[in-house]
């Protein structure tokens, strides 16, 4: 193939069914747009999903099939006339989706709530990043800090992820805040929370290995970790967790970055009375939660959708000051050819992130 006039991309038809086409190469229709050549595409608990379903609320099918991917870093390609920021050669981080800047809800800074939010890998209105090119505006592309890789910049998207919860939570100096899951976004919500000034904050994961790693990602002197047991229920883990970890009369703040039914019932138990609840992270549709707990308790609870205004500039400053480290986080590449490998190496829970190399 010709590098400058094909895109070689991993299409999903359906669950288990990738399929490696060239599809056309983007055009900039728009001057304020950019293509981007992607280096590296991460991988999250939404491509594992689709790679095992087909979709999460939207679905792909062999008659639409979709590129996948949205975590991705790369090198600017070309830009639109009307681009100022960047320039051909330069390394930056992608914000994979993008609004309409014009409804009530962009108007009002909340972007990531928009009706008509264009978001890569999302059916059936964008192809993912998972391609040789990928087109965006230009405003949503981010350098990369001076020392950062491109493989490492891919970890701006999860990081926006973890920023966005902690400012929903608006944690303040000294709070006590638990985070349940250690996966990419739980560490980085706890590390930011950190870094907005939390006292003491706990990871929680039913894995070792990953406890032991936010252990040291979060350091010492802040950190807690605990392991909840599968056979006892969750208000028996909460109060467990309450007692080890020294959190009193409670949690201030409780933070979900699994998704998991355990987990979810646990964080509203672990509050204190008055306490803050936010669900980051994504699992069924529908679970049973202890609704009379938080009645109670008047426990604030709140969603958690990406990312909006400013979180990924937060991110991209605190890497850049050397407030969060990076080194580690990265476990597995795989060759771009071998997409399938990664996700179903994800569906397993090896290493802490997952990336997909961009095609050559």
């Amino acid at each position: 193939m010709d590098s400058k006039t094909d895109n070689p991309s991993c299409l999903l038809y359906g669950p288990l069914d990738a399929r490696f086409e060239n599809r056309p190469v983007p055009t900039l229709d728009n001057p304020h747009d950019v293509i981007v050549k992607i280096a590296y595409t991460g991988v999250c608990g939404s491509d594992v999903h689709f790679w095992l379903r087909g979709g999460i609320r939207t679905f792909v099918s062999p008659s639409q099939p979709l590129t996948m991917g949205h975590e991705a870093s790369g090198t600017i390609h070309a830009v639109g006339s009307a681009v100022t920021s960047l320039s051909p050669g330069d390394k930056v981080a992608i914000e994979p989706g993008y609004p309409c800047r014009r409804c009530e809800r962009c108007k009002i800074g909340r972007y990531n709530l928009c009706p008509e939010m264009k978001f890569a890998a999302d059916p059936p209105k964008l192809h993912g990043t998972l391609s040789r090119y990928f087109r965006l505006p230009a405003d949503f592309c981010y350098r990369v800090p001076a020392g950062i890789g491109l493989d490492e910049a891919v970890l701006m998207e999860p990081l926006a992820v973890g920023v966005h919860a902690v400012r929903q939570a608006d944690v303040r100096i000294g709070q006590k805040v638990v985070v349940f899951g250690a996966g990419t976004v739980g560490l980085f919500t706890a590390a930011v929370a950190r870094e907005f000034g939390a006292g003491i904050v706990v990871s929680v994961d039913v894995l070792e290995r990953k406890v032991a790693f936010a252990r040291e990602f979060v350091g010492e002197g802040v950190s807690r970790t605990t392991i909840p047991d599968l056979g006892r229920s969750a208000e028996e883990n909460a109060a467990r967790l309450v007692e080890e970890c020294g959190l009193g009369e409670g949690a201030d703040i409780a933070i979900d970055a699994s998704g998991a039914e355990l987990s979810i019932n646990t964080a509203i138990f672990a509050l204190r009375k008055g306490g803050t609840y936010v669900q980051a992270g994504m699992g069924k549709r529908k679970i049973e939660f202890p609704i009379s707990e938080m009645c109670e308790k008047e426990i604030t609870a709140k969603g958690c959708f990406r990312y909006g205004a400013g979180d990924f500039d937060l991110g991209i400053h605190l890497v850049g000051q050397g407030k969060l480290k990076l080194a580690g986080l990265v476990s597995n590449v795989f060759p771009f050819e071998a997409a399938t490998e990664a996700w179903e190496a994800a569906k397993r829970g090896e290493g802490i992130k997952t990336l997909i190399r961009g095609p050559d």
